[in-house]
Order: C-alpha cells, then structure tokens, then sequence
C-alpha cells in the first residue's frame, strides 16, 4: 500500500539513517535527510529522487540547525509524521581513552541532539495531533558495558524515551525506541563480523510507523543472533 507520509531522519547521510531512507520511499514515504555532510546528503537525495526527498544540512547539536530543518520539511512536504533521531556515533571503551573534546562531541549529539529533534518536532505534532518518534538508543542502553560513556548516552536516549512517552500518553502521539546490537555500518572503525545490517534495523524502524494507530512497539531490541550480550 502506498503511503504520503513524511519521515525526517538526523543522521541521513550513511548506515542506518540512509537506509532507512531508502527503505521508506521504496514504501511511499517522502523524507527530509538530515545531516552535516551536504555532499552525502545530496547525493542520496538525488538517489531517492528529490521530488521525494530533502536534504537539508543539519548539526543536531546546534537548536537553531534542528529547529530550521523541521520547518524546511514542513514548507517543502506541508506536514511531518514521524521523526527518526538517529544521530549519533560512538567512542573507545575506557574513561583513559579518546580526549575530553571527543566525549564533549559525542554526548552532545547522542543526548542534546536527540532532545533537540523531539523539541523542534513535538509542537507540529501536537498541532496536527498525531505524530510518532524513533529514537536510537542501543542494546547498550539498556545494559552498561565496562568504561563505556558512549554507553552512559544511549542509556540517556533511553530514559528520554520513556520520558517523553509520559509526557504525550494522553495523546495519539508515539515514541518507539530502536536498540540495536552490533550493526556492521560507518559507525565503528572495525565492526565484528555477524554483525547487524543497516537493513535490518532500517526494517524494524518502519515495521514500527506501520502499525494500527491505536498500537505501538515502544521498544525494539533487535541484535546479532549469537551476540553474547
């Protein structure tokens, strides 16, 4: 069934944000890409068909980026209906590794950036009255891995979730978390083998905004079958 719904995506220009992209228009969907490689973003755009696709450069750890990148969407598709938050990257495990400036970065755009695209997002929604938010947490937000700060984010994203699932569930809006073991993408340097495609999470994400209004997968954990943790 074809589908005119609107899905904006932080973190659009590689791995799971760009397949998801892909996965949504093959399924009708129109998407606002957003990310802060320009390049990247128009070239998957022009992949997608930009009569189907926007791509508008976006630092989500800057409000006033986040806050312009909901309007562009809404001006150039006159609607949003789904949010995925998906910006984010990672770090060596050990509170001896990577510098101070690093940790600054990756807590920034794992946590703010996160609270910044429901921020820009949840009043849309709440005008138009329905509206749905995937957040990208990880299997390590649910449980913490040794010396992992990167870990200390995504149980924040977590939180945030069930938060802001409090907050709207009096309401028709939805919030889903995306908790995604080991995934062989861009985002680690030297991903194990067996580990998760980007299609598969992709999948899982839009299984999520296809479901009857009066349900909703809050959680979907989803990892390697041998993955030990």
């Amino acid at each position: 069934m074809t589908e005119e719904r609107v899905l904006l995506i932080t973190g659009a220009s590689t791995g799971i944000g760009a397949e998801t992209a892909r996965q949504a228009v093959g399924r009708g969907w129109r998407v606002a890409l957003g990310a802060r490689s320009a390049d990247k973003l128009d070239a998957l755009a022009g992949e997608l068909g930009e009569e189907r696709a926007l791509a508008h450069a976006c630092d989500v750890t800057e409000w006033d980026d986040q806050e312009a990148f909901v309007a562009a969407a809404i001006e150039r598709f006159g609607q949003v209906d789904a949010v995925f938050a998906n910006a984010g990257f990672g770090a060596k495990r050990g509170f001896l590794e990577e510098t101070p400036e690093q940790w600054r970065s990756m807590v920034l755009t794992n946590v703010l950036g996160a609270a910044y695209s429901i921020r820009a997002a949840l009043p849309h929604f709440k005008e138009r009255n329905a509206g749905h938010f995937l957040l990208t947490s990880s299997v390590a937000g649910r449980r913490a891995l040794p010396g992992s700060l990167y870990s200390s984010t995504k149980w924040a994203v977590t939180g945030m979730g069930e938060a802001l699932r409090q907050e709207v569930a009096e309401t028709p809006i939805k919030v889903t978390l995306i908790e995604p073991g080991m995934v062989d993408t861009p985002f680690f340097d030297n991903p194990v083998d067996g580990g998760l495609k980007a299609d598969d999470i992709a999948r899982a994400g839009l299984y999520a905004l296809v479901l009857f209004k009066q349900v909703t997968a809050y959680e979907i954990l989803i990892r390697p079958i041998n993955q030990p943790i």
